[in-house]
C-alpha cells in the first residue's frame, strides 16, 4: 500500500467519504526519515522534477547559535532530552524539528528539519 498525501477517508465530523477516484503519482508521500543520534549518514532522495533532497539518517553534531552573542558553534549531541513530536523518540534518540538535545554548552532546541535538509541546526536555550 502506497503512502499518500491525498484527501482523508473521513470528513471533519467523522463520517466516511467515498472516493471518486484513486491515488495519483503527484500525491505520493514517503516514510519519515527518523534521524537517529549516531555517526553521520546521508541518503539522497530523488524528488519531483529530478531534484534531490538529503535525508540525514544519523547525526551527532549540531550547529548551535547563541541568541545572546549571535555566534554559531558546532557541538556534539550528548542525548535527546525532549521531543514533542513523539514521546517514544526520546527513548530511541530520534531527532526531529523542535526536539531538545543536550550539548556540552547546555540544552539546544533543533530548528532545522534533518530529514529534509540533511543538517542539524539549533538555538541555545
Amino acid at each position: 500500500m502506497a503512502i499518500t498525501q491525498g484527501k482523508s477517508i473521513r470528513s471533519p465530523s467523522g463520517g466516511r467519504l467515498r472516493a471518486n477516484r484513486g491515488k495519483r503519482k503527484a500525491e505520493l508521500g514517503r516514510t519519515s526519515a527518523e534521524t537517529k543520534l549516531d555517526s553521520k549518514r546521508l541518503r539522497k532522495i530523488r524528488t519531483r522534477g529530478g531534484n534531490e533532497k538529503l535525508r540525514l539518517d544519523g547525526g551527532n553534531k549540531i550547529n548551535v547559535i547563541d541568541p545572546k552573542t549571535h555566534k554559531a558553534e558546532v557541538f556534539d549531541i550528548l542525548n535527546v532530552s525532549e521531543n514533542k513530536a513523539n514521546p517514544n523518540y526520546v527513548r530511541r534518540n530520534i531527532i526531529t524539528k523542535g526536539a531538545i538535545v543536550e550539548t556540552a554548552k547546555g540544552k539546544a532546541k533543533v530548528t532545522s528539519r534533518p530529514g529534509q535538509s540533511g543538517v542539524i541546526s539549533g538555538v541555545l536555550l
